[in-house]
């Protein structure tokens, strides 16, 4: 039987190849496939021919996969993959190094359902893109709705999961000063979507942190969280999206994947894929992001 991993790795060397009309060969016939942070709105698309349509020819990019790290999970027919793309951009010359993370859900040897996260920051700034980039958030139509009843946990507070939902609530409910204390006083925080995030390997270093939330007036809601657990005890990987203000801006909702190493009821360490591009925007603080790249 074709495996999930087996599955990736045949996608992944399509893409590498630009083998692009074998790739959709790869989806169920009525595949889903989500972009949560792709700018200016997530995407959603419903079956093998839309996607056929969307992507076909795919991308004007040459490209290899490298650190690829693959989490099995609780759940036979899910894999999570974090990964390098490392290219360049054919119509620019520019090269580009871009995060990637991957939720693959495979049925019968075949991609059933897909969410992927992307450094998109970093490859629209080597295909030239950042003022189309800005000006598609100026006129994006998003589409927020109430945030569902937060539901009650049942999780042991010192399990990886538990600590999961300590960590988003608190964020929520604006614990920003208690956040630190989830963290071991040897941690390491990265931020793979932010350039020039600095590593976070203290508990001090988060208690720095989590100080943005009060200094910019953070208020946020948590939805649509899921949880996965991965085959390492240790490691669970939270899906969810913030949804709320900051600092007196309209209401909006970023979407978020952290993969997260508890050890002792500790955060040992923590990759946390955030949508900087929509948090930027929403605060007007895009072009100091830009500048970042």
């Amino acid at each position: 039987m074709t495996t999930p991993r087996d599955v990736f790795d045949k996608l992944s060397d399509d893409i590498t190849a630009r083998r692009w009309d074998e790739i959709f060969a790869l989806y169920t016939e009525d595949a889903v496939v989500e972009n949560p942070q792709r700018p200016p709105v997530p995407t959603r698309f419903e079956g093998r021919e839309t996607l056929r349509k969307a992507f076909s020819g795919g991308f004007n990019v040459r490209m290899d996969r490298t650190d690829v790290l693959v989490h099995g999970t609780t759940d036979p027919e899910v894999i999570i993959a974090e990964y390098r793309n490392v290219g360049e951009a054919l119509d620019t010359g520019k090269p580009f190094d871009i995060a990637n993370i991957q939720l693959l859900r495979v049925r019968e040897g075949l991609i059933a359902h897909s969410r992927d996260y992307h450094d998109y920051l970093r490859l629209i700034t080597a295909l030239d893109g950042l003022e189309d980039l800005k000006k598609s958030y100026e006129t994006a139509e998003r589409e927020l709705t109430p945030v569902p009843p937060r539901p009650e946990s049942t999780a042991d507070p010192k399990s990886p999961r538990g600590v999961f939902e300590q960590l988003v609530y608190g964020v929520a409910d604006g614990k920003w000063s208690e956040l630190s204390a989830l963290y071991a006083e040897e941690t390491h925080v990265t931020h793979p979507f932010l350039p020039g995030a600095k590593t976070l390997k203290t508990r001090q270093d988060l208690h720095e942190h989590f100080k943005f939330g009060e200094q910019h007036r953070v208020r946020f809601q948590v939805r649509d969280l899921v949880i996965h657990e991965t085959l390492d005890p240790e490691v669970v990987i939270g899906e969810f999206a913030y949804q709320g203000t900051a600092g007196g801006s309209p209401e909006f909702r970023v979407a978020n994947i952290f993969v997260v190493r508890v050890r002792d009821g500790l955060i040992v360490e923590s990759r946390d894929y955030a949508d900087h591009l929509a948090l930027a925007a929403a605060g007007g603080r895009l072009d100091e992001l830009f500048a970042l790249v």
